[in-house]
C-alpha cells in the first residue's frame, strides 16, 4: 500500500523568504533578480498577501546549487558566457 503524505506535512518544510534574504543568499540586486525572473531562469514569488511575495526558500536553493553545478562542469563555458 502506497503512503501519500498529508499536505500538512509537504507544508512543514515549506519556508518563504522575502527579498532581502533572496538577495542576501544570491548576491544579486533587485533589478537583476526580477531581470531573471522575466527571462525564466530565476524562481517566481508567490504571493502571500496583497502586495507581500515570497519566493518558496528550497526553490531559491536549487537555483543556486544549479549554478554552482554550471560552474563547475563549465568553467570555461561559464567565464564565456559572463564576458558576453
Amino acid at each position: 500500500m502506497e503512503v501519500v503524505p498529508s499536505v500538512s506535512s509537504e507544508l512543514r518544510a515549506v519556508r518563504f523568504i522575502r527579498l532581502p534574504e533572496v538577495k542576501q543568499i544570491t548576491g544579486l540586486g533587485k533589478t537583476t533578480l526580477y531581470a531573471l525572473m522575466k527571462e525564466g531562469v530565476f524562481p517566481a514569488p508567490v504571493p502571500l498577501s496583497g502586495r507581500a511575495v515570497g519566493w518558496v526558500a528550497e526553490e531559491v536553493a536549487q537555483w543556486c546549487r544549479g549554478r554552482i553545478a554550471e560552474a563547475r562542469l563549465a568553467p570555461s563555458q561559464s567565464a564565456l558566457r559572463l564576458a558576453a
